[in-house]
């Protein structure tokens, strides 16, 4: 399976769930994260997606310490059903709080 078919399916199923998806670029730094998920109630984290059995480059990992550095949750996934799987999980968490 592509990359951005496993992104659209994940992403699919995050707007069923009533989260809110964004694209995520910044022009002006490399490997920010793919897509930027708001929970309902103001819960944000990011899902970098990868081909399955892809690595992440340097600067994506530079990134995403940055991102987790300032507290920010950052996943990866190659595979739907591991990308369903944080959806999941950031809604039970988010419940929680």
């Amino acid at each position: 399976m592509l990359e951005k078919d496993i992104e659209k399916k994940v992403c699919d199923y995050a707007k069923e769930k009533g989260m809110l998806v964004y694209k995520f670029t910044s022009p002006a730094r490399r490997g920010v994260p793919d897509r930027l998920f708001v929970v309902n109630g103001g819960r944000i984290f990011f899902i970098e997606f990868k081909a399955p059995g892809k690595l992440l480059s340097p600067a994506q990992e530079r990134e995403h310490y940055r991102l987790a550095q300032h507290g920010m949750d950052v996943y990866t996934t190659d595979n739907t059903v591991e990308g369903c799987a944080i959806i999941d999980m950031e809604i039970v968490t988010h419940a929680k709080s």
